[in-house]
């Protein structure tokens, strides 16, 4: 472990192996950081969370192996109604990025710079948020997906997908991320398929799922789109 100079590191904090701490930051009590992080500069690591109900509970801030955490980042713990907010491994933290409280990142997530996350957001594996995006309190953000930079999120974002515009609205999928992540030509074709029933077509989006549903039955991908909706509480951008 190498610790710079001009830290706080307050009680009842973990830190795993090789794990590396520059200067000015702050690491509040019931934080967890795993093995093998870099937290570079003038980072808030697990504050309290801003939140009028919170009343001083016993909650944490858990961060993955590998997650990398660049300058003026803010990552606050959670609230009694999960106990705690959570970060994947293999992550990239990007200068200025927020994240509140209760929220749960996936593993190889990348957050850009000044991307800010309201409470509760849930955010997939290997997705990525464009610089000065911002997630409303409880919006998911399905795996795969890639966000435009300024993008304002205030309904949930498919997996797969690339979204951007204003207001935020399905843009293609995201070919590119998928085929780098070992997706076959036949995934992605199926992919596509199933979101020109949704996004492209005249279906409404009830029937459309269904649709998909039926035809793509034994592929795994689609399941993981149909299960998106159905747990959708927000409504899909």
């Amino acid at each position: 472990m190498t610790i710079g100079p001009y830290n706080v590191i307050e009680k009842n904090v973990s830190i795993g192996d090789n794990v590396t701490i520059g200067n000015f930051n702050t690491i509040s009590e019931f934080t967890d950081i795993g093995e093998d992080c870099s937290i570079v500069h003038n980072s808030s690591i697990g504050a309290i969370p801003q939140d009028k109900k919170f009343e001083g509970e016993e909650s944490k801030l858990i961060i993955g192996k590998r997650t990398i955490i660049r300058e003026f980042v803010t990552l606050n713990r959670g609230t009694k109604e999960t106990g705690e907010t959570r970060i994947g491994d293999d992550v990239l933290i990007m200068t200025g990025v927020h994240v509140a409280h209760d929220c749960i990142i996936g593993n190889n997530v990348i957050l850009v710079n000044l991307v800010a996350l309201g409470g509760h957001v849930e955010v997939g594996d290997w997705a990525i948020l464009g610089g000065a995006s911002n997630a409303h309190q409880f919006c998911k953000i399905g795996k795969h997906a890639m966000i435009a930079a300024n993008s304002k999120i205030v309904q949930d974002v498919p997996p797969f997908i690339l979204a951007g515009k204003h207001p935020v609205q399905y843009s293609g999928i995201n070919s590119l991320g998928l085929t780098r992540r070992g997706f076959s030509d036949k995934d992605k074709s199926n992919l596509k398929k199933a979101y020109r029933y949704i996004f492209r077509s005249d279906l409404n989006q009830s029937d459309a799922i269904n649709r998909i549903n039926e035809e793509f039955l034994e592929d795994k991908n689609i399941k993981d789109v149909v299960d998106f909706f159905k747990s959708s509480k927000r409504g899909i951008i």
